[in-house]
Parts: C-alpha cells; sequence; structure tokens
C-alpha cells in the first residue's frame, strides 16, 4: 500500500491501540475486558501495521520466533501460577486460600494472581493472532 495518509495514521493509532490493549489486559478483573480481549487489541494493531507497511516491516516489528517465544511464555506464565495453586492450595489455580494478598475490592491490586492470569492470556493470544495473520499472509504470497 503506497497511500502516505493511511501509513501516516497507522503510525499515529498503533501505539495508542497497543496502550489500550494493555490497560483492558491490566484491568480485566476490575472492568469488563482481560487477557483476552486485551491480547486481541495488541494483535490486531500489528495486523494492522503489517497490512499497511507490508509482510517484511510487520515481520521486523514482531517476528515468528519472537511470536513463538511469546505464545510459549503466555502459556508459562499460567501453568506457573496454577501449579503455585496446587503446591499452597491443593487445586490448580486456586487463589485466595493459597494465601496470594487480596486487595480492597475495585482497585487495582485486588484479585491476587488473576491479573498476572490476564498479563499471561493476553501475551499468548496477542502473539497467537500475529503468528496466524503472517502464516496466512505467507501462503497468500506463494
Amino acid at each position: 500500500m503506497n497511500d502516505i495518509i493511511v501509513k501516516s495514521i497507522t503510525r499515529i493509532i498503533v501505539p495508542f491501540v497497543q496502550i489500550y490493549g494493555i490497560f483492558i489486559i491490566i484491568h480485566g478483573h476490575v472492568s469488563p475486558g482481560g487477557g483476552f480481549s486485551g491480547g486481541a487489541l495488541i494483535g490486531s494493531s500489528i495486523v494492522l501495521y503489517t497490512l499497511v507497511f507490508g509482510l517484511e516491516k510487520g515481520k521486523k516489528k514482531f517476528s515468528h520466533r519472537a511470536s513463538e517465544f511469546a505464545e510459549s511464555g503466555g502459556i508459562f506464565i499460567y501453568m506457573m501460577i496454577g501449579i503455585i495453586g496446587i503446591f499452597l492450595a491443593g487445586s490448580f489455580l486456586t487463589n485466595i486460600e493459597a494465601g496470594f494478598p487480596i486487595g480492597e475490592p475495585g482497585q487495582l491490586l485486588s484479585a491476587g494472581m488473576i491479573p498476572l492470569l490476564m498479563i499471561g492470556i493476553g501475551i499468548k493470544v496477542a502473539s497467537t493472532i500475529i503468528t496466524l495473520f503472517h502464516i496466512l499472509i505467507e501462503e497468500d504470497t506463494l
């Protein structure tokens, strides 16, 4: 795509979409949203960037190797929090019974380990969307 207006708007809007995605992930336990919707926003921002600037520049922003690493990291975060719950309270993803700190309801730090779970889910969803899009675009160009 060689449209200067679309490229300029994309350069401006992508960072804001990513910041909003991070906000949705971090505040997912307090307000509507969470890891999946925030991760979808972040992944979609990279998809937009790739559509506008091309596959090569999109892969420079977030390579396939980085995407695989991020996918594994998101799953690892989720599994480790679950395993900690098993060791501390006897069941997977146990939160309060495991002794994780619970703050005041409605505050950002009010849900024990749930915000960390949302971060893991957000990383996994964003990297999966990016990986799938890059693979589909590569298949289309063959």
